[in-house]
C-alpha cells in the first residue's frame, strides 16, 4: 500500500471526522448562527489550514514516499519542472522541496479563499431567493460543502490525470481564466437574480415529487405512504451545481501553482471547510468588498497568463513565492481599497408634501 495512498485517506478521515463533530455535536440542535461563533470556526478552520502548511514544510516529502535522490529528482520532474535547486546535499535539497510544496500549498489556499468570498454572494442570493429561515441556513451549507469537498475530488485527480498526459490542457486551462477575468470584469450582476425559475429548479420540479411548502429542517418526508422531497433539497442541489460552476475557475487556477494533485486538493479542502463559517461572518458585508471583483478579475488573469506561459517560466526556474506575493498583494489591495473607499450610499428620496 503506498504513501500516498496512506496519508490522503488519513487526511480525509480527518477532515470528515471535523466535519461530523461540528454537525453532530457542536450543531446538533438547529439553530441560527451569530458572528460569534462563525468567527471561532472561521478561527479554528484558517489555524487549521496554516498548521498544513508548516506540516508540509517539515514533512511534505513523505507525502510521495521521497527517501533518495532519485525519488526527489522524480517527483519535481513530474509536479516542479519550475524547481530549480541551489543546493547539492540530498537533505538540503529535500528541505528545498518541502519549503517549495509549502508555499505552493499556501498560495492556492489564498486564491480558494479569495474566489470562495464571491461563491458565498450567490449562496446569499440563493438562500434569500429561496426564502430559507435562517436557522437552516447551517444544515444545507454543511450537505453543500460536504459534496463539494467529493466533486471537487473527482475534478482535481481526473484533471491531475489530464495535465500528466496532455500538457497543452495547461494552456486551455490558462486561457480559459483570461477569457473568465475578462468576462468577471465586465459582468454586471452574478447572473442568478431570479434562482426559482433557474433551469435546473424547472427540471427537478417535473421529474421528482417536491412539495410547495418546507417541512421543518428535512431534505424529504414521507406523505401518505409517499415519497416526497421539500423546496430545501432543491436548494441544496442548487448549491452543489454553483460550486460545480466555480470548481471551473478555482481548480484551474491552483494548477497555475501546482501541478501535484494533493497540494491542489489539500488547498481546496482547507478554503472549503471554512467557507460556511466565512459565509455567516462576511453574508453582512460582502457587498461592501466594492473592489474585490475586480481583485478576483486580476487574480484570474495572473494565474491565466501563468498557465499560458508556463513552459517558459519553467525553464527560467521561477520562483514559487513570486505568486504567493503577487496573490497576497492583490487580495490585501482589493480588501483595502474597499474599506478606504467604501460605496457611497444614495440619498434617501423624500415624497413632497
Amino acid at each position: 500500500m503506498s504513501t500516498e495512498f496512506l496519508l490522503m485517506t488519513g487526511f480525509i478521515l480527518f477532515i470528515v471526522f471535523i466535519l461530523l463533530f461540528d454537525l453532530l455535536l457542536v450543531g446538533r440542535n438547529t439553530h441560527i448562527i451569530h458572528a460569534r461563533e462563525a468567527l471561532i470556526w472561521s478561527g479554528v478552520w484558517i489555524a487549521l489550514a496554516l498548521g498544513f502548511y508548516f506540516v508540509l514544510g517539515h514533512f511534505g516529502h513523505l507525502l510521495h514516499g521521497i527517501e533518495t535522490p532519485e525519488r526527489l529528482q522524480e517527483i519535481v520532474a513530474r509536479y516542479s519542472p519550475e524547481l530549480r535547486f541551489t543546493t547539492t546535499g540530498f537533505e538540503e535539497m529535500l528541505q528545498e522541496y518541502r519549503r517549495h510544496m509549502a508555499i505552493n500549498y499556501l498560495s492556492g489556499y489564498f486564491i480558494e479563499k479569495t474566489l470562495s468570498i464571491d461563491n458565498i454572494f450567490v449562496m446569499l442570493m440563493l438562500l434569500q431567493g429561496f426564502s430559507v429561515d435562517l436557522k437552516n441556513y447551517k444544515k444545507v451549507l454543511f450537505w453543500g460543502i460536504l459534496g463539494a469537498i467529493i466533486l471537487r475530488f473527482i475534478f482535481i485527480f481526473a484533471g491531475a490525470a489530464l495535465v500528466a498526459k496532455f500538457d497543452w490542457i495547461l494552456v486551455v486551462f490558462g486561457v480559459f481564466l483570461i477569457y473568465q477575468s475578462i468576462h468577471m470584469l465586465l459582468a454586471k450582476d452574478h447572473g442568478m437574480k431570479d434562482p426559482q425559475h433557474h433551469p435546473i429548479v424547472s427540471f427537478l420540479s417535473k421529474h421528482i415529487r417536491l412539495l410547495p411548502h418546507y417541512v421543518d429542517s428535512k431534505f424529504w418526508t414521507l406523505q401518505r405512504g409517499k415519497f416526497f422531497f421539500t423546496p430545501l433539497f432543491v436548494v441544496l442541489v442548487m448549491i452543489e451545481f454553483t460550486d460545480i460552476l466555480f470548481a471551473f475557475d478555482s481548480i484551474p487556477a491552483i494548477f497555475a501553482v501546482s501541478r501535484d494533485p494533493f497540494v491542489v486538493f489539500f488547498s481546496n479542502i482547507f478554503a472549503i471547510i471554512g467557507l460556511r463559517a466565512l459565509f455567516f461572518l462576511l453574508a453582512d458585508l460582502v457587498e461592501k468588498f466594492r473592489f474585490l471583483k475586480a481583485g478576483v478579475s486580476a487574480l484570474l488573469a495572473f494565474v491565466g497568463f501563468k498557465l499560458v506561459f508556463h513552459h517558459w517560466l519553467d525553464q527560467m526556474g521561477y520562483e514559487s513565492y513570486y505568486s504567493l506575493v503577487v496573490i497576497g498583494s492583490v487580495i490585501f489591495l482589493s480588501i483595502g481599497l474597499s474599506m478606504l473607499f467604501p460605496k457611497k450610499k444614495r440619498p434617501a428620496v423624500s415624497s413632497a408634501e
